[in-house]
């Protein structure tokens, strides 16, 4: 462990073992005697959190019936109504980005690359070509002295990064977090891998293999140093720091408990641990993005909740239907009724996620006060592949400031995703003129 000067804990203080390094999370301890929060390194730091989902939502079911503040959530946001100081929802930015043109047709599927980066696919391309993403720009700015400057997760993944649709690349499908126009991120679907990387030390996958066989805990290998470290603590920190690594011996549990359960064993000896249901491994990647958080891991995330044209089922959701064919609702009110719980169930894991963000504290609030959540979908009415009117849901605080119980409305075809991106952007603090194909940043939000 590390200390500095002034009897105060560096917020740089890990706990180590073998193949394992734990970052703490903000403690009073790491807060230097008569000197304001915000003066210190421990000061809280913005996050980010970008969660794309195909296919669009429901018309009629997402957009309030009114604007401006204390409106009433839509069926399919009703579940973010305990967070409405901290939500904003805009209805009506379209994504021209996202359309097709003459001169390249096709491939409405293969557009989610769009989300983060308001860049126009190439299609036939040699190699993919897009644009440096949201979530890439902040993780340059601010996680870099992070362990790690983003993270990637998701729920499913094609298993292709050739040419997928139209002859556009599937990287436009499978990632949405690019840090420079020609390189895209892969997503990590295996919560097992994901939980290594944040907490393991870049084992092989030879050890990776023997952890699994002792199934001993990384907390173990930390276990020596966690009462000295508490000795120097007051109650108040030795609680948090419990609770903490509480949260994560539970998560690296029910990591286990997926491993044993898993859906397939890849021939590299790397236990997949791919839960069998999309419920459960919703919640074990939101877990992981919330602990890293708290550890100030990293800054900035992406979730993808599945890819384009994904045939995954949802029966949580009170419907049974693939989640493609469901969008395709040909215009039929029970169809688009059943799409629409298909969406709030979406939202609902938004909840989930919010509520773990909510009760972090971090300085005077809560993560959820010092973090920015954006999730939408680069698609309006899935089954007429339109790219208008997408659902915008923005929550958190950002830095303790960003206003909530908002819905904001814009007339039709007036503005759309990337000028708010490039608003974002602006909110961060990074002065960039455009981000993809903005023209300008997106005030009202």
């Amino acid at each position: 462990m590390k200390f500095i000067s002034k009897k105060f804990l560096d917020r740089r203080t890990f706990l180590r073992g073998s193949g394992t390094t734990i970052a703490l999370p903000l403690l009073e301890a790491m807060i230097p005697a008569l000197t304001p929060l915000s003066a210190t390194a421990a000061a809280p730091v913005k996050r980010f959190v970008g969660i794309w989902h195909p296919h669009g939502a429901a018309p009629g079911y997402w957009s309030p019936i009114t604007a401006g503040s204390d409106f009433e959530f839509s069926y399919i946001t009703k579940p973010l109504e305990p967070y409405r100081d901290r939500i904003t929802l805009i209805t009506g930015l379209d994504v021209p980005e996202a359309y097709s043109t003459e001169e390249e047709p096709g491939g409405n599927h293969a557009r989610g690359a769009v989300f983060l980066s308001g860049a126009r696919p190439r299609r036939n391309a040699v190699s993919p070509y897009l644009g440096t993403t949201l979530d890439q720009i902040i993780a340059r700015e601010f996680g870099q002295d992070n362990i790690l400057p983003s993270i990637q997760l998701g729920v499913e993944d094609a298993g292709n990064y050739g040419n997928c649709n139209w002859g556009y690349s599937c990287a436009y499908t499978n990632s949405i977090s690019w840090p420079t126009p020609t390189q895209f991120l892969p997503t990590q679907i295996n919560p097992y891998v994901a939980f290594e990387r944040l907490f393991g030390s870049g084992a092989s996958p030879e050890e990776r293999q023997l952890g699994r066989i002792r199934r001993a805990s990384i907390l173990d290998s930390v276990a020596e140093e966690i009462p000295a470290l508490k000795f120097s603590l007051s109650n108040q920190d030795q609680v948090r720091l419990d609770n903490y690594l509480e949260n994560i011996r539970e998560l690296e549990r029910r990591v286990q408990i997926a491993i044993n359960n898993a859906v397939e064993e890849p021939e590299n000896g790397i236990p997949f641990g791919i839960p069998q249901g999309k419920d459960e491994h919703f919640k074990l990647m939101f877990d992981l993005i919330a602990l890293a958080f708290e550890g100030d891991i990293t800054r900035s995330a992406t979730m993808m909740l599945g890819v384009d044209i994904t045939s995954a089922t949802f029966p949580e959701s009170g419907t049974n239907g693939a989640w493609h064919g469901t969008s395709h609702h040909s215009d039929k009110p029970a169809n688009i009724a059943d799409y629409a719980k298909m969406n709030r169930y979406h939202v609902s894991m938004l909840a989930y996620f919010l509520d773990k963000l909510q009760n972090i504290n971090e300085g005077e609030g809560t993560v959820l006060d010092y973090s920015l959540t954006y999730m939408g979908s680069n698609m309006g009415n899935s089954h007429r592949h339109a790219h208008e009117k997408v659902p915008v849901i923005l929550a958190g605080g950002l830095d303790g400031t960003f206003p909530g119980n908002r819905h904001i409305v814009y007339p039709d075809n007036t503005e759309k995703t990337s000028n708010m991106l490039l608003r974002l952007m602006h909110l961060y603090g990074i002065d960039q003129n455009s981000i993809g194909q903005s023209t300008h940043p997106l005030l009202e939000v």
